[in-house]
């Protein structure tokens, strides 16, 4: 029995860019494809990988950095791995792209007026009246990736049309087998 070849797909943008509307999308198409996946998601890591971490510069690069390594150990080991996470600093995530070979970066890129609309939690609202020091993209820079993989613009389409395109460009790479007749999966709500 052949392996698969595992891979790190790593959405990065803005708190509210849609980064895990999408991976969630893209996760459910993987499993469907009989894909073995497992997500990161930034806000469960830091919860459970990298407690008592803050929010500064370098504790925020040490976050990414383990995610890195969790994400490479499955990846080498076949699994489809799906990173949701800010990642606001260029140097870290550069440093994540070198460690591992089948690394996929996705730009999710939305406004940030966007973002702040999209917000739920209200962590934009407290962001703009100070209450929330080093805030991504308010009062702590988002460093865009300078040749990521893939740009999505939230903004511009429906997290399923976003979804499709990195399906799209997992299948141009080579890490999946086209297509989505092939299995039945249909685009959009379900």
């Amino acid at each position: 029995m052949q392996k698969e070849r595992g891979f790190t797909l790593w959405f990065t943008g803005l708190s509210g860019a849609g980064k895990t509307t999408i991976a969630d999308i893209v996760e459910h198409e993987l499993r469907e494809r009989g894909r073995r996946v497992e997500v990161l998601d930034g806000d469960i890591v830091r919860t459970n990988l990298s407690k008592g971490l803050g929010f500064d510069r370098e504790d925020r690069n040490v976050n990414v950095l383990r995610i890195g390594f969790v994400a490479n150990l499955l990846a080498r080991n076949g699994v489809a791995v799906v990173v949701s996470a800010i990642s606001p600093y260029k140097e870290a995530r550069d440093q994540v792209r070198r460690r591992i070979i089948d690394f996929v970066e996705v730009f999710v890129d939305a406004p940030l007026e966007v973002c702040a609309e999209r917000d739920v939690k209200g962590l934009y609202a407290k962001a703009f009246a100070g209450e929330i020091p080093q805030f991504t993209g308010v009062s702590d820079p988002y460093e865009p990736p300078a040749a990521p993989d893939l740009i999505i613009k939230t903004d511009e389409e429906e997290p399923h049309e976003s979804a499709r395109k990195v399906i799209e460009k997992l299948e141009f790479f080579g890490y999946l087998q086209p297509s989505a007749e092939e299995t039945g999966y249909q685009w959009g709500p379900h």
